[in-house]
């Protein structure tokens, strides 16, 4: 972990990229350390989604519909149109606050009646409650969490044919798929074939998506949703403890200030630190001292947000500090964390509101404390981190 007094991050990702803004490893793919490199590339037109497994959909017949991470051009445009408005701000205070509100007092009722408890498991229940009610997922049978975590293991292994441990993995997440498809998808689908709700599985059906292609979009936002934003609630839990001027501040601000604390954490630790593009065309990113780079059509891009997100020349002086009124001033904040362009995070809003009421409940507890921190693991496949074991505790009400 970091030791600088100026370096605030609690993640040590080990060594900062060296080199160009814009450089090239021995393999032929294109690294991008610089903000303004990074944006050109997702915001180009000539740039499609790749890594997440998005190579593997080739084998797909064409008749299925990709899940919308998957998809770009003309088709990916008119679908994120119009499921836009699940996920406006207007929509997040006028429809989401109430029951996130209820959804955090009742994690938070585990808390206060065992007095302990790993602040990941609390923060998945939260997550998990919430996305399901925006895309629909409301009539689950027991046990989603189980499901969810099998399905989302910290580690996870390479499928393939051609080992043992490689076709592990194969039937092990087919059989992840066929449970979360029959304990939660089929039910909801089948409820909403009898009756449309404002929620994202009907939309899909009026789409005409089968329950296959509405399970692969139910995984893509449960992924978003629900994975990403556990980590991120423990992570500016773990920073609000031990920082007391940071929390003292957060406790106390208006709704705009701790909104510009929680961007600023996530500028500094993004959850998802590791994009990769393919290029159609040729692309020019800037390269730094007024020069251009060009990547050819068919190369692939890997941005390392964990980098951008510091590029002083965006974010301003101290990079590697929590500094609020950077994400009031500054319009890049909270940089790229969500990233950005065609595929940027459509669920930005849902997830700030959510840790928000969380954290600020959590920090009103009387005696509220952080007992142990937590460790820290990594997801290579998106440079993101996971954090168990951070054990939180209050203080006993009936003393």
């Amino acid at each position: 972990m970091p030791t600088d007094s100026t370096d605030a991050r609690k993640i040590d990702r080990g060594p900062e990229s060296a080199g160009c803004p814009v450089g090239r490893n021995a393999d032929g793919t294109w690294l991008v350390n610089d903000y303004a490199a990074a944006r050109a590339t997702l915001r180009s037109p000539d740039t499609v989604q790749a890594g997440l497994g998005v190579e593997t959909l080739d084998n797909l017949p064409a008749s299925i519909r990709r899940p919308v991470l998957y998809r770009d051009g003309p088709e990916h445009r008119e679908h994120r149109r119009q499921t836009a408005r699940f996920f406006t701000p207007r929509r997040v205070d006028e429809s989401y606050r109430g029951f996130i509100d209820s959804l955090a007092d009742r994690q938070l009722a585990v808390l206060r009646d065992s007095r302990s408890a790993d602040l990941a498991d609390l923060g998945f229940g939260l997550a998990i409650d919430v996305a399901c009610t925006v895309i629909g997922l409301t009539e689950s049978r027991p046990g989603l969490t189980r499901r969810l975590e099998r399905f989302f293991p910290d580690e996870f292994g390479s499928p393939g044919f051609t080992t043992v441990n490689g076709l592990y993995w194969v039937l092990r997440q087919a059989r992840n798929w066929t449970s979360v498809f029959l304990s939660d998808v089929r039910p909801a689908v089948r409820a909403r074939r009898a009756r449309r709700r404002d929620d994202l599985i009907s939309h899909l059906l009026d789409e005409g998506c089968s329950s296959v292609e509405i399970l692969g979009e139910c995984i893509t936002f449960a992924a978003a949703g629900m994975v990403t934003t556990r980590e991120f609630i423990t992570l500016a839990a773990w920073h609000l403890f031990t920082d007391r001027a940071l929390c003292d501040r957060y406790r106390v601000a208006a709704e705009p200030e701790r909104f510009a604390i929680l961007h600023e954490i996530l500028r500094l630790e993004p959850v998802v630190a590791n994009l990769l593009r393919r290029t159609t065309a040729p692309v020019e990113l800037p390269g730094g001292d007024g020069e251009s780079v060009t990547v050819g059509p068919g190369e692939l891009i890997e941005i390392h947000i964990a980098a951008t997100n510091i590029d002083q020349a965006a974010v301003g002086d101290d990079p590697l500090m929590v500094c609020p009124a950077r994400s009031r001033t500054d319009a890049t904040a909270p940089a790229l964390s969500f990233g950005d362009g065609a595929h940027k995070c459509p669920g930005a809003t849902i997830a700030i509101v959510e840790t928000d009421i969380f954290l600020g409940k959590l920090l009103a507890l009387p005696g509220v404390r952080m007992h142990s921190p937590p460790r820290v693991g990594f997801n290579d496949a998106i440079g993101g981190y996971t954090l168990r074991g951070m054990i939180v505790g209050v203080d006993d009400p009936g003393q």
